[in-house]
């Protein structure tokens, strides 16, 4: 049972309410097609969970569901508050457009309200010089603003794994590649012949690398919500979905999209940063749904190492922020089984 988000590795939570599945303190399910997500709180993303711990959980969250008083509801979607502390949202016979809404909508709005309250920020602080009302001693104001400009450009947007494919399809261990925002300027959506039908270009100072097949897939999801920084409006979402269904499939619109040429940084095909907005939202809503797709027709160990890679790379991170040798301490001082 995985207890950390796949897209941010942060721990889900847990809940006292749902005794088959006791992780996470959202959860999403649609009983008729027998799917059950866990919501993170901190970046809204939706994890689907392993087919064989669902059954009995879906059930059970139905069944609370109608037992609980507080609740809000549309035709097709509602969502119950149980007493316990659990969110619970139950997917009815829901057209796309609607689900796309419910699913993404809330996500995309924190994003602009944090963009929108950095840059209030930012102006309210540059009128407060202009006007005298914050003064600043000599020299730190070029000091402060080379720093947040070094930070808004090597601030990490995203970790992958690649290499970690072997030649059965199996996964295997491979390098984490950290993507920090500068990346973003150069990164490219081009058409590959191979699976999955597209590829990814990143630059990295002088250094050009190409990823092909799974990698590009993974590098694409890892990747593509930063180019949303500001989220969208609720028809921008619905354009995007749109723009899905005009291929049929969210892996024929990744693909078609690819083939397409955008031209952007230097006149170069393929810039993703040159995509008009609701092409870079539908990017993302399609790369997700794919993934879960794939998951759903029984490649069930995309999902296990998606989550195994989220909590490696967590702990990854934690172990930064631990003086060197602790864990030499632990393995002479700790307990068999502690």
């Amino acid at each position: 049972m995985y207890r950390t988000c796949i897209f941010c590795t942060r721990p889900l939570g847990s809940n006292q309410v749902i005794e088959h599945f006791p992780v996470g303190r959202r959860l999403a399910f649609d009983g008729e097609k027998g799917r059950l997500w866990v919501i993170c709180r901190k970046c809204l993303r939706w994890n689907l969970t392993p087919i064989e711990e669902r059954w009995e959980a879906i059930e059970e969250c139905e069944r609370i569901y109608r037992e609980t008083p507080v609740r809000v509801s549309t035709e097709n979607i509602g969502i119950a508050r149980h007493p316990g502390g659990l969110d619970l949202v139950r997917i009815g016979r829901a057209r796309r457009r609607e689900f796309a809404a419910w699913r993404y909508m809330q996500r995309f709005r924190r994003r602009m309200f944090r963009t929108q309250g950095a840059v209030v920020t930012y102006y309210a602080a540059m009128f407060a010089l202009d006007a005298g009302v914050l003064v600043l001693p000599t020299g730190l104001l070029p000091v402060t603003g080379t720093a947040v400009l070094a930070w808004l450009l090597l601030r990490t947007v995203g970790r992958v794994r690649v290499g970690g494919g072997g030649e059965d399809g199996t996964p295997g261990h491979g390098d984490v590649i950290r993507f920090r925002f500068k990346d973003h300027w150069s990164i490219r959506l081009l058409p590959d012949d191979g699976a999955p039908g597209f590829g990814v270009e990143v630059h990295k100072l002088a250094r050009k690398t190409w990823f092909e097949g799974e990698d590009a897939r993974r590098v694409a999801v890892a990747v593509i919500p930063a180019f949303n920084p500001v989220g969208g409006w609720r028809h921008q979402v619905e354009d995007a979905v749109a723009e899905i269904e005009s291929s049929g499939r969210p892996s024929r619109f990744i693909t078609d999209t690819a083939k397409k040429g955008y031209r952007g940084l230097r006149f170069r095909e393929g810039h993703i940063r040159s995509f008009p907005t609701t092409t870079k939202l539908a990017l993302e809503m399609a790369l997700h749904e794919e993934q879960e797709r794939r998951a759903l027709e029984g490649e069930l160990w995309i999902l296990e190492q998606a989550w195994k890679e989220a909590e490696e790379i967590a702990a990854i991170s934690d172990n930064l922020l631990l003086p060197a040798g602790t864990d030499a301490f632990f393995e002479r001082h700790g307990r068999e089984g502690d």
